[in-house]
C-alpha cells in the first residue's frame, strides 16, 4: 500500500527566535530542521553533547546557512533548567517559540530524577513547567507562541493524586500516562493565566499519533536494553503504510500548533486519520482529563510547591 505524503506550509520565520527542547533526534530534529529552513533561529537545549552536534550536521547539510546553536539541558535536573534560564537571559534575546517536546516514556523499572522526582513526571511534566517560568520574561518580550507536546497516553489512565512520585506501586505506562495529562492542563492554564494577567504569551497542545520514534526503542539510559516489541510492530506497519504515522507525519501537529496562524491558543492538534494516529494535522478534541479547570489549577499549585518556583502573579 503507498504511502501518502503528507505536509504542512511553514510561514517565514525570519527574525524568530525558536526554542526546542529534545531536538537531538527524532521529532524533535524534525521540528528544529523545519524552523531553521524557515527562517528562524533555532536553539536546541540538550542533554548528550555529542547527539546535539551531530544534530545541528544535519540540519545543516538541509539549510546550509541555518542559524542554529546548542545550549545545555538535563530536564530532569531543576538546577539545569535554572542554568539554562539564566544561559538564555544572559543572550538578552526575546523568544517568539517554544515547543516543549522532549520527553522520557515508559522505563521498566521506577527511576527518579535529579531532585528525587519519578523520572517521567520529572522530567516530562515538572522540568518543562520550571523551563516555561525561567524563561517567562523573555517569552514576554517574545509575544511567545508555547506548544506543549502530549501524547495520547493523555487519554487514558489519570493522575495518581495520592502517589505522584509513584514511591508505592510504580507502573511505568500509568506513569507516563500522568505526565503527559499533567504537560496538557499546565499547558491549557498557562493559556488562561496569560489572558488573565496580561502575559501577553498563548499556549496550545499537541500530540504526534504513533509513529516508529525513538521512544520506545532501544534506551540503555532508561533501563531498556532493546526495542520492545510494540516499537517493532509500530516500525514494520508504518513502513507499509497501515494505521500509523511515520517520523515525518508525526511532527506536523506540533508544527501547525507552533507556526500556523491558523492554530489558536488553547486548542489541541494532532493527526486526523484514524484513530488519530497518523495523517495530517488538524484541531481535536480536547481529551477527558484534560478538560477541568480545577484540576488543572490544582497541577500549577503542585507543580510550584513541588519546584520552589513561583509565576508572577501580575
Amino acid at each position: 500500500m503507498p504511502r501518502t505524503s503528507v505536509d504542512i506550509t511553514v510561514p517565514d520565520l525570519t527574525g524568530k527566535r525558536a526554542v526546542v527542547t529534545g531536538g537531538s533526534d527524532g521529532i524533535g530534529l524534525g521540528l528544529a530542521t523545519r524552523l531553521a529552513a524557515a527562517g528562524a533561529e533555532v536553539v536546541l537545549p540538550v542533554r548528550n553533547p555529542r547527539k546535539g552536534e551531530a544534530a545541528l550536521a544535519t540540519i545543516r547539510e538541509t539549510t546550509p546557512r541555518a542559524n542554529v546553536s546548542l545550549r545545555e539541558l538535563d530536564l530532569s535536573s531543576l538546577a539545569s533548567v535554572a542554568a539554562l534560564g539564566k544561559t538564555l537571559h544572559e543572550d538578552g534575546r526575546p523568544i517568539h517559540l517554544l515547543i516543549n517536546n522532549a520527553g522520557v516514556m515508559t522505563p521498566p523499572d521506577r527511576q527518579t530524577t535529579t531532585d528525587g522526582f519519578e523520572l517521567q513526571f520529572g522530567t516530562n511534566h515538572l522540568g518543562h513547567f520550571a523551563l516555561v517560568a525561567h524563561l517567562l520574561p523573555l517569552l514576554r518580550a517574545g509575544h511567545a507562541r508555547v506548544t506543549s507536546q502530549i501524547s495520547i497516553a493523555a487519554n487514558r489512565r489519570a493522575i495518581n493524586w495520592n502517589d505522584l512520585n509513584w514511591e508505592r506501586s510504580y507502573d511505568g505506562d500509568k506513569a507516563y500516562s500522568q505526565s503527559k495529562i499533567a504537560l496538557g492542563l499546565f499547558g491549557l492554564e498557562l493559556d488562561r493565566r496569560s489572558r488573565t494577567d496580561g502575559w501577553g504569551i498563548t499556549s496550545n497542545l499537541s500530540h504526534p499519533g504513533v509513529a516508529p520514534t525513538n521512544l520506545l526503542r532501544a534506551r540503555p539510559e532508561v533501563g531498556r536494553d532493546r526495542d520492545t516489541g510494540l516499537a517493532r510492530m509500530i516500525r514494520v506497519l508504518s513502513a507499509r503504510g497501515i494505521l500509523f504515522g511515520t517520523v515525518h507525519s508525526a511532527q506536523l501537529p506540533a508544527l501547525y500548533a507552533a507556526t500556523s496562524p491558523d492554530a489558536r491558543p488553547g486548542e489541541f492538534y494532532g493527526p486526523r486519520g484514524f484513530a488519530h494516529l497518523g495523517g495530517p494535522p488538524g484541531r481535536q478534541q480536547l481529551y477527558s482529563r484534560l478538560r477541568s479547570t480545577e484540576e488543572a489549577r490544582r497541577v500549577w499549585q503542585l507543580s510550584e510547591e513541588l519546584t520552589n518556583i513561583t509565576f508572577p502573579r501580575d
